[in-house]
Order: C-alpha cells, then structure tokens, then sequence
C-alpha cells in the first residue's frame, strides 16, 4: 500500500464552495478522473449469502461493479467508522469493502481492489487498506470524511442499532448524510474511534466520474449487519434496495412485490436468502406484482379473515345465500369491521367461502351424490369479490366423488389470484354411503394429492400463496392427519373447526384437534347464527378462542 502526505487545500475549498461530488485532484482538476463503471449482474437472480462481512462486501462489489478507479475501505467491525464510509461511497459512486484486522493484509480484499482498478482507497478510521493502492486516509468522523471528499456531510444523523441497513439503503446519491450510531455521541465517529473532531487526511481522492445508476437493478437486503457494506455499495450503484427485515421470501411484503416486479435484476444481500428454498420461483412470483387483497402474497400471518359461508341465492346453506352478490360483499365488510380494532397486527381482510359443489341427499349425474355448480354460476359472485378486495375460498362437498377431480372442475377459478380451496370431509362419502346417514372423511393420501395439485397450479401460473382449508370437527374426518404435507410454500394449509352447539363443547373440540399436528397448521373457527349457544361476540372469539385463528367465518 502506498500513502500520499498532500495538503487538504483544494478538498476544503471545494466544501467551503458547496461541492457535493467528489473530492478534487491533486492538481486542481487538471488530473483525469478516476472512472466507476457499474455492471448489471448477468443473471436474473444474483444470490449474495455470505455470512461474513468482509466477504459479502467483496462479492457485492464484484457483482455490480465493472471497475471502480477510487474505492472506499472501513475496518471490519467498526460500526462508526462503517457508517461514515457508507456516505463516502454513496456520495462518491464507489464500492465499500472492509479490512478484516485494520491492518491492510486481506487477499480477497486486495483481488477485489486490483479488479477494480482502484489506483486510490479512501480508509476510514484506519490508516491502511489491503492491496497496492494509494491510500487516503482519514479519522472516523464527518468532519474528516466531507473535507476529504468534498461531499457536503455537515450533518450527523444518528442511526439505532440494529437500523443501520434502513439507515444506508435511504442514501441517496446526490445528498448522502453523515451516518453515526446513535449512541457515539458527536462528532460521528469522533469519541467511538478514538480520533479526534475533526482530522486531517493522509492525501487528497481524485475526482470520480460515476458509472451509470443501476435503476432496473433491485437489491433485496435482509438486514443483517454483516450485509451492510454491501447495502452502500448498491446505493453507490445506483440500484435500488429494499430491506426486508429478516425475511427472505419476496413475496411477503407487498413493498418488495413492487419492486422486483419493475426491476430486470435482482440481487439478494444477505444469509438468510442462501437459506430460502425456491426462491428463484418465488422471486419469480413476486415479480408479477399480483398482490392478494390486504396486500403482499403470502397469507399469514400478515392478513385475518372474516368470511361468509354459503351458497349463491340458496339462504338455507348460510348467510351468503340470504342476499345478491353486492349485498352480501357489504355484509362481509360489515362482519369483519370490528376485528380491524381487535386484530391490529393484521390486516382485515373480509371473505367469502362459496360451496361450490353441494352434498346431495339423492344420487345426482354420475351417482356422486353431489351438485356440481357450473364455473358459468360463480365467476360473477367470484369476480365481484376480487374486485371489491375480497378474498374468496371454493368449497367442495364431493360425496363420492373424490376432491382432486372436483376441485379440476374449478381451475378456471382457482387460477385467480385472490381464490383459494377449501375441502369439506363431512361431505366425502364412501362408495356406499349415503348423505345424512354416514359423517363422511377422506384420507390424507388424497388430502396430499390435493396439496401436490393446487401448489403446482399455484407455482405454474405464478399466483400468490393459496389457501387450502380443511373443514374438521372430528378427529376421524381426517385420520392420519398429522402427515399432512406442509412443504409447499405456494399453500397455507388450514384446519377449520366446524364445531357448533355450546361454548364448552366447541371448546373442547378446538383443544383436541389442536392437539393432532402437525405442528406450523394455520387455524379457522366458524361462528353458527343458529346453532351456537351463544354464539360469540367479535370481542369474545378474539378474547376466548386461543390460539388466535387466522380466519373466523359466519354461517
């Protein structure tokens, strides 16, 4: 490594002028300048999952960086120093690497620089950088970093802990803040490094012509500090970043669905994306940028359903039959209105659950001892939903039919972005069985034929996360249940729990179906106008029914 010992003349003049680009050459600006050329990465998905910090800053610079004459280096660590660093390179238009040890010996930081061409590193809160290049260097503090560089950082804003990733995603370009942590007290950096206010750098950057900004490049970071050079040298690029707070999986935010769906490519910056299975077809999915009703694509636990149950114009099978379609969408905003207050975590989302295939007493078409309601009926009540912002769920009582042929029957529904699946037990007879004699059930081989097929046309068709309901009341209407598959990340597999009569006798049969597994289940609870002895208050089937279900419906 080289060190240059010039005056900081030109970088003050240049502050004191207002200059907010970059720090000027030694000779006045005669010097030619030092060139950033950023580069889209060549693939759609970009995956950087490293868990160590230096390295993660090594391979996001060698993803959006072509070359880069002027880098920025803090050592590893330093959260004061690190955040200075980010607005220098944000300001600057370079990528941001970290020193290890502080003392400037890192292979991969040094092959990381020489692939940049950088002939000049600004160091940060240290005196030395890996590598052969001139070395700037300048103490951890805002007052340090502007008058080396130029950029106008006259001001620090603190940064708590644990935002630092939100913090430097927020650069931008043109005007980067002085980042500090919150606690280290004024100047940034000053008291946290050792260094004095102030400072002195140890020469002057050349002047840096930026690369174009990467706008149709999207960085996903999941908000883990080790990524947090990374985050600034995609700022620096120009790309757009979106933190995710955790989680890895693109579809759950309906901030992040927007921005992968403009974007051509995606880089995701962070351990926890190298963890995600699939997320090459979720990103995929994201990207279409269909979002369910109450926003985003995955169901829980990020919404809470209120549903009606029923049958269009038939007011016998439940409370969607007692009016017409426009009716009954206000009567299902009316009933999930007052969970908005109790259920302040989630968004409401008011639903419909429509039978679409009716258990018969008699034998019908086929002696299935099932109706089958043409698709022709329903689209309307369906589409009449989905478009008030309802989310709808087709319900199959089959009888001796068998549910993965049914539910075939409603794939032009099904492939709705706002339309899940719901299979009724009660109603699945054996071939001899009739309706109103036997209590019907279904084995978990065909349950998970069911999953298989639904999660396939959901992957396929790329539509948000699909609800698949199975109604139960009890435990035989579903042996086996505990093998259910959980696997597929295009459903959200639910029990709904038909009990109805008195309060004690519906809570018993919650606690024992609760009881079978397996475990990651999301739960629903039906309210009965008629049968239920009382039936529940909203209040009271928040405050009694324990663990909160994810979707209560009223029949």
């Amino acid at each position: 490594m080289r060190h240059r010992a010039a005056p900081l003349a030109l970088s003050a003049l240049l502050l004191a002028a207002g200059c907010t680009s970059s720090g000027g050459g030694a000779d006045g600006g005669d010097a030619e300048p030092a060139k950033a050329a950023t580069a889209a990465p060549g693939e759609r998905l970009t995956v950087v999952a490293d868990a160590e910090p230096v390295a993660a800053a090594v391979s996001a610079s060698r993803a959006l960086f072509e070359e880069s004459g002027v880098a920025v280096v803090a050592p590893a660590g330093d959260t004061a120093a690190t955040l200075l660093a980010s607005s220098a390179a944000v300001g600057l238009g370079v990528p941001l690497l970290l020193d290890p040890e502080g003392e400037g010996s890192d292979d991969a930081v040094a092959t990381e620089l020489d692939r940049l061409g950088a002939g000049t590193v600004l160091a940060v809160g240290t005196e030395t950088a890996p590598g052969d290049a001139e070395v700037v260097s300048v103490p951890a503090t805002a007052d340090a970093v502007a008058a080396a560089t130029g950029l106008d950082l006259a001001d620090a804003d603190p940064v708590p802990a644990g935002g630092e990733a939100a913090a430097v995603a927020a650069l931008e370009p043109d005007a980067p803040a002085a980042l500090r942590p919150e606690d280290a007290g004024e100047p940034a950096g000053g008291e946290a490094s050792g260094e004095p206010a102030g400072g002195e750098a140890s020469g002057e950057l050349p002047e840096v012509e930026r690369g174009e900004p990467l706008e149709t490049t999207v960085v996903l970071a999941d908000g883990d500090p080790a990524a947090l050079a990374g985050v600034a040298t995609a700022r620096a690029a120009g790309a757009r970043v979106h933190v995710t707070e955790g989680q890895a999986d693109p579809r759950s935010s309906g901030d992040v669905v927007e921005a992968v769906a403009g974007a051509d490519t995606v880089v995701a910056l962070g351990a926890a994306f190298g963890a995600e299975e699939g997320l090459d077809w979720k990103l995929e999915t994201a990207a279409t940028g269909t979002q369910l009703p109450g926003g985003g694509q995955l169901l829980f636990p990020e919404h809470f359903m209120v549903a009606l149950y029923g049958h269009p114009g038939t007011a016998s099978l439940g409370v969607l039959g007692e009016q017409d379609v426009q009716a009954s969408i206000q009567r299902a905003r009316d009933h999930a209105a007052p969970y908005e207050a109790l259920v302040p975590d989630a968004t409401v989302v008011p639903s419909f659950e429509i039978i679409a295939t009716v258990a018969s007493a008699f034998p019908t078409d086929g002696n299935d001892y099932s109706f089958e309601t043409p698709v022709d009926e329903l689209r309307p009540w369906v589409e009449a939903a989905g478009a008030a912002g309802l989310y709808v769920v087709i319900d199959l009582q089959p009888g001796r039919a068998d549910f993965v042929s049914q539910a075939e029957l409603y794939r032009p529904l099904l492939e709705l972005p706002y339309v899940g699946l719901a299979l009724d037990p009660e109603w699945r007879l054996a071939p001899n069985e009739v309706h109103l004699t036997q209590i019907g059930s279904v084995g978990i081989e065909e349950v998970n034929r069911v999953v298989t097929w639904l999660a396939d046309l959901t992957r396929e068709k790329r539509l948000p996360q699909k609800l698949l309901v199975l109604h139960q009341f009890r435990v035989d209407m579903i042996p086996d249940r505990a093998q259910v598959d959980l696997s597929r990340d295009e459903l959200a597999v639910m029990v709904h729990v038909d009990g109805q009569g008195s309060q004690p006798a519906k809570q018993d049969t919650w606690r024992v179906l609760q009881g079978v597994g397996p475990q990651g289940l999301n739960w629903g609870w039906k309210n009965f106008y008629d049968e239920d002895v009382p039936m529940l208050t909203p209040e009271e089937t928040i405050a009694q029914v324990s663990p909160r279900p994810q979707l209560i419906t009223y029949q």
